[in-house]
C-alpha cells in the first residue's frame, strides 16, 4: 500500500513538474476577454508573462501589472492554477483559475480575487472573468 501511495506521489508530482517546467519563460498574449468583452488589440500586443519557478510576472508595455506565486494541480479536472498575489492590484490576495496547456499555447481562465474557481473557459459580461490565451515567446 505504502508502494503504490509513493508511485502515485512520484507521478503527480512528475506531472505537475511538467506542466510547471513548459510553461517556464516567456509568453505573449494572444487573445483576451475581460468581463465578457476582447481586450483591444494594443493592450494583448502589450501583454507579456515570465514565469521563473513559481514566480509568475505580468506586465503591461513593460511596467510591472502583476506578481504572484503559482501552485498548478494538473490531476483536477479542469487542470487548476492557483495565484498568491505579491504585487500589483491585489497583493495577498489569492485568484483561483484553470488552465489548458497544449503546445505552445496556454489557456486560462481566472475569476477576481477572492472569487470562486471558474470551470469553464468563458467570459460574460458582469462576471468578473478573464479568460487569456497566450503563446510561447520565439527566442
Amino acid at each position: 500500500m505504502f508502494r503504490l501511495a509513493a508511485a502515485a506521489l512520484a507521478f503527480l508530482t512528475l506531472q505537475t513538474q511538467g506542466d510547471l517546467d513548459r510553461m517556464q519563460g516567456s509568453w505573449t498574449m494572444l487573445e483576451g476577454i475581460a468581463g465578457g468583452a476582447p481586450l483591444p488589440a494594443g493592450y494583448l500586443s502589450s501583454m507579456r508573462r515570465e514565469l521563473k519557478g513559481t514566480k509568475l510576472t505580468v506586465t503591461l508595455n513593460g511596467e510591472v501589472f502583476f506578481v504572484a506565486e503559482i501552485k498548478l494541480d494538473p490531476k483536477a479536472t479542469p487542470k487548476s492554477i492557483d495565484y498568491h498575489m505579491i504585487a500589483g492590484f491585489s497583493p495577498g490576495a489569492e485568484q483561483l483559475g484553470i488552465y489548458e496547456l497544449k503546445g505552445d499555447t496556454l489557456r486560462s481562465c481566472f475569476g477576481a480575487p477572492g472569487a470562486p474557481r471558474c470551470t469553464e473557459f468563458t467570459s460574460v459580461p458582469g462576471d468578473r472573468r478573464t479568460v487569456a490565451v497566450w503563446v510561447k515567446a520565439k527566442p
